[in-house]
C-alpha cells in the first residue's frame, strides 16, 4: 500500500494568508499625516466658531506657548508614524505565525501520510487517526485529508484470511476508517465532515457501519464491491432539502452478506444504482424514503438473494428501472408506497425468481410497465391498490411465469392493457377491452 504522500497545494489557501498584502510605507505614512491634519484642523476650526465674536483685542501669544504647541504637535505626528508602524509589524508577526502553523500542518500530513503507507498495521492504523486528527484542525486542506483516506479504501484488498494476498490487520485498519467518517458524518459531531464529498470508487467492502449519518455532499460507491457480513446505512441521509445531491452506486456489486438501507432517507437529487449486481447478497431497502429523488436502477441485474423495498416510500419522486432484470433474486416490494412522481419498468425483463408487489399501494403515480416482459417470474399483485394515477402495461409480455392481479383494488387509477401479448394468470379486477390483448 502506497499512500499519497503528496503535500497540500498551498494555492488553496486565501490570497494573503501567509504574507499580508500592505501598502507601501511611503505612501502609507503621507496619507496618515494628511488624514492626521484634516483631523486637527477640522477640530481647529470647530473651536473657532464657538469663540465669542465681537471687538476682542487679540493677546500676543507667548514663546513659550508656541514651542509647546509645535512639540505637541510633533509629537502627534511621531505616534501616528508610530501607530502605522506596530500595525504593518503586528500584520507581518501574524503573516509569519500563519505560515509557521502551514509548515506544521503539513508536517504532519506527510508525517501520516507516510504512517499510512507502512507494512506494520499497527502504524497504518496510527496513521489513520492522525489524519482524522489533521482534518480535524486544518479547515482548508480537510478535503485532502477526506481523499486520502477515502483512497485508502479504495486500495486492492483482499478478505479471504485463506488467500494469498490477504495483508494481516488491514480489515482493522480499513473498517477504523468507516467509523471514522461514520462519527465525523452525523449530526451531533463536534467537526462535521457531512458537507464534503467521499470517493470509494472500486473500494471493497467486507461490513461496516455508515449509519445515522447525514452526507449533504457527493459521494459514490461507483464499482464498490460489497462482499460478506454486514453493511448497515441505518436511518443515514443522503441529500438535503437545499443541495442537488448525487449518491452513485452505478456498477455496485451486492454479492454477498447483508447491506441494510433500513429507513434510510434520499432526499433530492440523483440517487443512481444503475448496472448494479445484486447476486447473492441480502439487500434491504425497507422503509427507506425516496422524496422528491430520482432513482435510477436502469440495467441493474437482480440475480440471487434477497433484495426488499418493503414499505419503503416512493414520494414525488421519479424512479426507473428500465433495462433492469429480475432473473433470479427475490425482490420485494411488499407495503410499499408509490405515490406521486413517475416509476418505469419499461421495457424490464422478469425472467426468474420473484418479484412481489404484495399490499403495495400505486397512489397518484405514473407507473409503466410497458414493453415489460414476464417470462418465468412470479409477480403477484395480490391485495395491491391502484388508486389515482396511471399505471400502463401497454405492450407487455405475459410468456410464462405466474402474474395476477387476484384481490387488488382499482381504487380510481387508470390502467391499461393496450396490446400485450399473453395474458396474466388471473386479470383480478382488470379486464382489458376486446381485441386490447393479443
Amino acid at each position: 500500500m502506497t499512500a499519497d504522500r503528496r503535500r497540500p497545494r498551498p494555492d488553496s489557501a486565501p490570497r494573503g494568508r501567509y504574507a499580508p498584502e500592505l501598502w507601501n510605507v511611503w505612501l502609507v505614512g503621507p496619507l496618515t499625516l494628511l488624514a492626521a491634519l484634516a483631523v486637527g484642523m477640522g477640530v481647529f476650526f470647530l473651536f473657532r466658531s464657538l469663540a465669542p465674536h465681537g471687538d476682542v483685542q487679540p493677546t500676543p501669544v507667548p514663546a513659550h506657548d508656541l514651542i509647546r504647541t509645535t512639540l505637541a504637535a510633533l509629537a502627534f505626528v511621531l505616534a501616528v508614524l508610530a501607530g502605522v508602524h506596530a500595525y504593518r509589524k503586528q500584520r507581518l508577526a501574524e503573516g509569519d505565525a500563519h505560515r509557521a502553523d502551514a509548515d506544521r500542518l503539513a508536517e504532519r500530513y506527510a508525517t501520516a501520510a507516510e504512517q499510512l503507507g507502512h507494512d506494520r498495521a499497527a502504524v497504518r492504523l496510527a496513521g489513520v487517526h492522525a489524519m482524522t486528527r489533521l482534518a480535524d484542525d486544518w479547515d482548508e486542506q480537510r478535503q485532502v485529508c477526506i481523499d486520502v483516506l477515502c483512497a485508502y479504501l479504495r486500495m486492492p484488498y483482499e478478505p479471504d484470511p485463506d488467500a494469498a494476498a490477504y495483508k494481516e490487520g488491514d480489515r482493522e485498519v480499513r473498517h477504523t476508517i468507516i467509523r471514522v467518517i461514520r462519527d465525523h458524518s452525523r449530526t451531533s459531531a463536534r467537526t462535521s465532515w457531512s458537507r464534503y464529498e467521499f470517493d470509494f470508487t472500486r473500494a471493497t467492502f467486507d461490513g461496516g457501519d455508515l449509519s445515522e449519518c447525514h452526507f449533504e455532499g457527493r459521494i459514490s460507491f461507483n464499482s464498490a464491491h460489497f462482499v460478506g457480513d454486514r453493511f448497515l446505512f441505518l436511518h443515514t441521509q443522503f441529500g438535503s432539502d437545499a443541495l442537488g445531491v448525487v449518491a452513485d452506486f452505478r456498477g455496485a456489486r451486492f454479492t454477498g452478506g447483508e447491506v441494510d438501507f433500513g429507513e434510510v432517507g434520499f432526499n433530492r437529487g440523483t440517487v443512481d444504482f444503475g448496472d448494479a449486481d445484486f447476486d447473492g447478497a441480502t439487500v434491504h431497502l425497507g422503509q427507506a424514503k425516496f422524496r422528491g429523488a430520482t432513482v435510477g436502477f436502469a440495467y441493474a441485474r437482480f440475480t440471487s438473494g434477497t433484495v426488499s423495498f418493503a414499505g419503503a416510500d416512493f414520494d414525488a419522486g421519479a424512479v426507473d428501472f428500465a433495462h433492469a432484470e429480475f432473473r433470479g433474486a427475490r425482490v420485494s416490494f411488499q407495503g410499499a408506497w408509490l405515490s406521486g412522481g413517475a416509476i418505469g419498468f419499461s421495457p424490464t425483463v422478469f425472467g426468474a425468481g420473484m418479484v412481489d408487489f404484495v399490499f403495495t399501494q400505486f397512489v397518484g403515480a405514473s407507473v409503466d410497465f410497458g414493453f415489460a416482459r414476464f417470462r418465468g417470474a412470479e409477480v403477484p399483485f395480490h391485495l395491491a391498490q391502484f388508486d389515482r394515477g396511471t399505471i400502463k402495461f401497454d405492450e407487455a409480455q405475459f410468456i410464462a411465469g405466474k402474474v395476477d392481479f387476484r384481490r387488488s383494488e382499482q381504487g380510481g387509477a387508470t390502467v391499461t392493457f393496450e396490446h400485450v401479448r399473453g395474458a396474466p394468470h388471473d386479470w383480478g379486477p382488470f379486464r382489458p377491452r376486446p381485441g386490447s390483448a393479443e
